[in-house]
Order: C-alpha cells, then sequence, then structure tokens
C-alpha cells in the first residue's frame, strides 16, 4: 500500500493574533506602570545665592545706624513661596503682605508694585520652600517675568534662596 503524497502547502502565521497579543501585552504594562516617587524627582543644583541688592544713595550696607528699618534703602522685592504636603503651593507672600494660593493674585501684587513710578524695586528674589515641586516653581517664575518695571523694561533680575526651615 501505498500512501498519498500530500502537497505540502506553507504554514501561515497568523499575524492578526500575534500583533493583537502584542498591543495587548503593552497596554498591560504601560497601564500597571507605576514610578518610584524618586524617579520623578529633579535634583536641581542651583548656584549658591549671592546678595543682588543694591543699596540707594551709593551707600554701604549697613553704615547708617539710624536706620531701624532694614528693608529701608534696597531695591529688592522678596516673594516667598509655601508649599503643601503634595508639593504644590500653599500660599504665597508678597514682601509682608501674605495672600491665598493664587497666582493671579501674585501677578496683580508683583506688577502694582513694580509698575508703581515711585518704586524703587528692579529685582526679584524667591524664596523657595524646600518641598515646592519644579512645576509650581516654573508657574510663579513665568508669573514674575511678565511684570514690567516702573520704565517700561521686563523684569529681568531674578533670584532664589531656599526658604529657611523655620518657615
Amino acid at each position: 500500500m501505498r500512501k498519498k503524497k500530500r502537497k505540502q502547502e506553507e504554514v501561515e502565521l497568523n499575524l492578526a493574533a500575534m500583533l493583537d497579543m502584542a498591543f495587548q501585552l503593552l497596554t498591560f504594562f504601560i497601564l500597571t506602570f507605576r514610578p518610584a516617587p524618586v524617579e520623578g524627582q529633579i535634583l536641581l543644583r542651583m548656584p549658591p545665592p549671592q546678595p543682588v541688592t543694591n543699596v540707594n544713595a551709593g551707600q554701604k550696607a549697613g553704615s547708617d545706624a539710624s536706620n531701624t528699618n532694614p528693608v529701608q534703602g534696597l531695591n529688592t522685592l522678596l516673594i516667598t513661596v509655601i508649599a503643601n504636603s503634595t508639593g504644590d503651593i500653599r500660599q504665597l507672600a508678597v514682601g509682608e503682605t501674605t495672600m491665598s494660593n493664587s497666582l493671579g493674585a501674585l501677578g496683580q501684587k508683583v506688577g502694582q508694585l513694580l509698575g508703581d513710578e515711585g518704586s524703587a524695586f528692579d529685582q526679584v528674589i524667591i524664596q523657595v520652600d524646600s518641598r515646592l515641586t519644579y512645576d509650581a516653581l516654573m508657574r510663579v517664575i513665568d508669573v514674575c517675568t511678565q511684570q514690567k518695571l516702573a520704565n517700561g523694561e521686563p523684569l529681568s533680575k531674578l533670584s532664589f534662596v531656599e526658604l529657611p526651615s523655620g518657615g
């Protein structure tokens, strides 16, 4: 007895099923991936704070013993940014004036202070809470850099210092 020789056909792979499985696996890993909190943090190496404050009338800082107000004669506007536990803005302060976390209110207050003809402010120092996220800091910087000085020039002198740990 002879076996009939069958014509050997090529085996076809079902690519549709393989692609479907590949996309399902890809979707699964994308949706279940949770990066560690450390991976989401960016370590910024900012230069050490340096004094940028000018003293009016060419006086040497601290030379006027009768001046009991340490801010008098300084050209720097101080903005303080305090973070909440998640790293977002909890509270803002411009000089001694405390406000909520509204960036719109910050923009109005800083614009009013810098744009005033009688104002001597020509620079801004931002005191930043160490818990503040990079994104929140960039939003504060955006608000500050959109402001104009009394002479119509944009604010270009902007410095950062870390908020003392007691703040």
